[in-house]
């Protein structure tokens, strides 16, 4: 059945990968971003012949130019990365919670529409610093906000709050709501703020030694259209419950110097390390627990870490070989 899709955010990383699947799939799929992260580039200019683009900044009120017959919203506009977290607390805060705000402020008015939250394993990252989580980590654990004194606790909290504001206004308005946490998402056209990209853009420009901060810490990457897969499937799910549920990928939980050393191999350089510990709050191991999404869409992980990063490095080597031309 074809749908009437929103996905804010949608010039964005995982926004663009979800939207090329929705069209692929011939869903009417509407964009809506304001460019501050998200950006016009080739792959956007191949999609806009199949969806529409709107641009609003969503710290500001949804305009009432903006349609209120959509199936399905996804709601991925935030800021986000560690570097921000870290140089931007302040706006990571505001944006995060505005954006959410005036986006459910505008969702709790249309009729049967099913809302998909992007949320994040930051929301729990303090849980499991203080004990009160395992790893593998479920959804249900309680949360707690790491140290509010430290910047990166920014974008954590603000995936708390959103979430609770999600919950809460979906039991006053009685909409469906999918709430999504992301475990390390990676792939092409994401930025250069995360681990994988900057080992790459860093292997690319010579760095030697190749410094690594928080060479022991455990992570299980997810590759993006494994990600997107799970969204879909979650969304589409025709219960009207309230979901919360991790998205990521457990099978191939690695360190972050082993990680350094596939990343080495795929591009083909083999630097000499320089270990540094970890930043603050950043958590030692992360890894989430996939039974839930399991049991209620199917889904399994098909993209392996080594074919991820391959697939990752290709397209940030070509990006790299077209800015040097010109092109």
């Amino acid at each position: 059945m074809r749908k009437k899709v929103l996905i804010t955010g949608g010039a964005g990383f995982i926004g663009l990968h979800l939207a090329r699947r929705l069209a692929d799939d011939d869903h009417d799929v509407t964009l809506l971003d304001d460019f501050s992260r998200g950006r016009h580039d080739d792959e956007l200019d191949d999609l806009r012949d199949r969806v529409t683009l709107l641009t609003h900044d969503l710290t500001q009120p949804v305009p009432p130019s903006v349609p209120r017959d959509f199936d399905e919203v996804y709601h991925l506009a935030a800021v986000v990365g560690v570097v921000y977290s870290n140089e931007e607390p302040q706006r990571v805060l505001r944006t995060n919670l505005l954006s959410t705000i005036h986006l459910l402020d505008w969702f709790r008015e249309l009729d049967g529409a099913t809302l998909c939250f992007a949320s994040s394993s930051e929301a729990y990252a303090g849980s499991v610093t203080a004990g009160v989580a395992p790893v593998p980590t479920p959804e249900d654990v309680q949360l707690v906000v790491s140290d509010p004194t430290v910047a990166r606790s920014s974008y954590g909290f603000s995936k708390i709050a959103g979430e609770l504001l999600c919950r809460n206004y979906a039991q006053a308005y009685g909409f469906p709501l999918r709430m999504v946490r992301f475990h390390n998402v990676y792939g092409p056209r994401m930025g250069y703020e995360h681990v994988i990209p900057q080992f790459i853009e860093r292997l690319l420009s010579g760095d030697d030694p190749f410094a690594i901060y928080g060479a022991d810490q455990y992570r299980a990457f997810c590759y993006v259209t494994d990600a997107v897969e799970a969204i879909v499937r979650l969304t589409q799910l025709p219960t009207k419950d309230t979901l919360l549920v991790n998205v990521g990928n457990d099978r191939e939980e690695i360190c972050i110097s082993d990680l350094a050393q596939v990343v080495f191999d795929v591009v083909g350089r083999h630097p000499a390390l320089d270990v540094h510990p970890a930043p603050p709050l950043s958590p030692e191991r992360r890894v989430p627990g996939l039974s839930q999404l399991r049991s209620l869409t199917g889904y399994e992980p098909r993209v392996e870490l080594r074919d991820g990063v391959r697939r990752t490095y290709e397209w940030y080597a070509r990006a790299r070989a077209d800015q040097g031309t010109g092109a």
